[in-house]
């Protein structure tokens, strides 16, 4: 039987493979069909996990040869599976915002692993803001496509937020990305991430004792 042939990266995946050491151990919490954890097998030879709900996306996951376990994020069983510093690096994308517990999950994942890289959408973006104001409605874009009832979307933040709750928990953010939805970057993005900035990622670690 032939193998699946490859999924196209994203250009958020390839931002990513850009902070993972080449033979780490990776953990990719909602992987998925795989594409990011082959991804990095095939460019980083990495070795690792995925994690992922949808039963059918862990069947193409499987496919592509990965190791793959299926759980809920909110079930909050990472710490079950896995021992402490079992992984150089945890992978979260585009799901601390649909999780019940982020702050909690954000904690699991620095047990298991010794960092985190984490993307999000910016509540405090200035579109969001300003159809907020002018508009009285939720906001509805391409960094968030959904209407207020049908969006997975239940801790939705901002870039201050995130870094508020890491310097609460004694987190260290090692390293930051703030692009558009088109994963591009500009000096005003970089000068007023909070405002400008679309989507976020983040890498992080606990602060040393």
């Amino acid at each position: 039987m032939n193998s699946p042939s490859p999924s196209p990266i994203s250009p958020e995946f390839k931002l990513i493979a850009d902070w993972v050491a080449p033979k780490s151990r990776v953990l990719d919490l909602g992987c998925g069909d795989g594409t990011l954890l082959a991804y990095l097998k095939d460019r980083h030879q990495i070795s690792g996990y995925g994690m992922e709900v949808d039963p059918e996306k862990n069947i193409l996951a499987m496919q592509k040869g990965l190791n793959v376990i299926q759980s809920d994020l909110n079930s909050q069983d990472i710490c079950h599976y896995f021992d402490e510093d079992s992984f150089d690096t945890v992978i979260m994308t585009q799901a601390l915002q649909v999780v019940a517990r982020p702050d909690m999950l954000l904690d699991e994942m620095l047990d298991v692993g010794k960092q985190s890289i984490i993307t999000f959408p910016n509540f405090g973006h200035w579109k969001n803001r300003f159809q907020l104001f002018f508009t009285g409605k939720m906001p509805q874009n391409d960094a968030l496509p959904y209407h207020w009832y049908d969006t997975p979307n239940i801790h939705l933040c901002t870039f201050k937020d995130f870094e508020a709750l890491c310097e609460d928990k004694g987190i260290e953010v090692v390293d930051r990305t703030v692009v558009n939805h088109q994963h591009q970057t500009t000096l005003s993005m970089k000068l007023l991430p909070n405002w400008f900035g679309e989507i976020a990622l983040y890498k992080v670690q606990r602060k040393s004792a």
